[in-house]
């Protein structure tokens, strides 16, 4: 017999770099929670974003279509209505459907701030909610704690007290929680099957013991790095220590001696430990899902450059910019050890793989018969990245660029389509020689310059 379909929960952080954890060596960075979850996950340690910005990176994701064709050009581009993300296949499934935090896809207003409660209690209508059947959330606003959430049970924002990761976390764990256990309508708890329709007191809506899809899309680690994170005392379990400036190792990439190692340690401080507050919470939320029948996948829209290249922010085709964490965590469900993507037993995956690949596996995975233990479509050398317009904020990349990335190589063109950078990954990780003008690569770019 063939296993039923899993739950699927997508956990989706911001501006959180694929070199950024415990488990990928980084010496800054303090993930237990993360590293445990990748020692049963496969870990796709060449991951990147199609576009390392927000709004362009989610509508890629959400549809697995690239932006521009998804509808997103600019900035301020909401997801248009009509677009066909993966809640409303999944929907077309049978799957229940959830979302828990910042949106970021609908209309902005330009002029208004972007941190503060302008973005933070814009209310997205219900038929700009992209499909899913459950959703609370908020648009934007980088508050990073005491956030305002709004959406199928709240109709105006409501402010909730505490960091912004926790909360929202802790909204979603309780959806789970109630999902999975059942509740018909009469009030009491039965066994799975044993009751054809049944009401989730969270949610309000019947279902028919369908499995579920929630993503959970967290703010942190993006700025301001500065906001303040639930800080402890030592010797204390929760909350997370101040980090010193001083004691941030940093990659040869970041120019020393300068103000820009300067201010690369000041906001990395802030930046490790929003990772740490955030992985906790992320720890607790896993402790709500149930591990024989769920699939668990942990990302992040995009990087930061922190003074790499003495750059900052996102936008820019850098490592630090495009790569992603990426972990996928598989399903048992008939015990005999058969896994999504996978043995189970942690490991580490090379094929060069994409955000907008995302929906197509959940698809795979929620799509009938068993689970599979590998993807059904073969893997590709290349994977697109690009910028589709220039977004007009601080530190922000200056153009208009597309490229390609494979394990080895990284071919970055400008809009006119003259090559801008050429990088040769496996002898180069740091990405210091740009070898685009180099005549002995000519042939080498020639051909990738075909693929972009």
């Amino acid at each position: 017999m063939a296993a039923p379909p899993p739950n699927i929960l997508w956990i989706v952080t911001t501006q959180w770099r694929g070199q950024a954890t415990g488990y990928a060596g980084d010496p800054n960075a303090h993930t237990p929670h993360l590293d445990a979850l990748a020692a049963g996950s496969v870990n796709y340690a060449q991951a990147v974003t199609p576009h390392p910005f927000g709004p362009f990176a989610r509508a890629a994701m959400l549809t697995g279509v690239r932006s521009p064709e998804n509808g997103v050009r600019d900035y301020y581009d909401p997801l248009p209505q009509e677009a066909r993300t993966i809640a409303h296949r999944l929907r077309a499934r049978g799957c229940t459907t959830a979302f828990f935090g910042k949106w970021h896809l609908y209309k902005r207003d330009p002029r208004a701030e972007l941190i503060g409660e302008a973005h933070a209690r814009i209310v997205v209508p219900p038929a700009w909610r992209g499909g899913f059947e459950f959703w609370e959330g908020f648009e934007g606003g980088f508050l990073l704690n005491d956030p305002w959430l709004h959406g199928t049970r709240l109709p105006e924002p409501v402010k909730f007290p505490g960091y912004q990761s926790e909360v929202v976390c802790a909204r979603a764990g309780a959806w789970i929680r109630e999902s999975g256990e059942r509740r018909p309508d009469t009030g009491k708890e039965q066994a799975a099957g044993s009751t054809p329709a049944i009401r989730s007191p969270v949610s309000g809506f019947k279902n028919r013991f369908r499995p579920w899809f929630c993503m959970v899309s967290l703010e942190p680690p993006h700025p301001p790095y500065d906001a303040p994170v639930p800080r402890r005392d030592p010797g204390q379990a929760a909350g997370v220590m101040p980090r010193d400036p001083r004691e941030i190792v940093l990659p040869p990439n970041v120019p020393l001696g300068t103000e820009v190692e300067a201010k690369a340690r000041c906001e990395l401080a802030g930046y490790y430990a929003h990772l740490e507050a955030t992985d906790q919470a992320i720890g607790r939320l896993l402790a709500h899902v149930p591990r024989e029948n769920t699939v668990v996948v942990f990302t992040s829209v995009h990087g930061d450059m922190h003074g790499a290249h003495g750059l900052f922010r996102k936008g820019w085709p850098y490592e630090e910019s495009i790569r992603v964490p990426l972990l996928v965590r598989g399903t048992h469900p008939d015990g005999l050890g058969f896994w999504v993507l996978g043995s189970g037993l942690g490991e580490r995956n090379e094929e060069p793989v994409s955000l907008v690949d995302l929906p197509r596996w959940t698809l795979e995975w929620t799509g009938g018969g068993g689970l599979k233990t590998q993807n059904s479509n073969p893997p590709t050398e290349i994977q697109r990245i690009s910028m589709p317009s220039v977004v007009r904020l601080p530190h922000q990349c200056d153009r208009v660029w597309r490229g390609v990335r494979t394990r080895t190589r990284k071919l970055v063109l400008n809009e006119d389509g003259a090559p801008w950078l050429f990088f040769d990954l496996a002898r180069d990780p740091g990405e210091e020689h740009n070898l685009a003008g180099d005549p002995d690569r000519a042939a080498e770019i020639a051909e990738l310059r075909r693929q972009v």
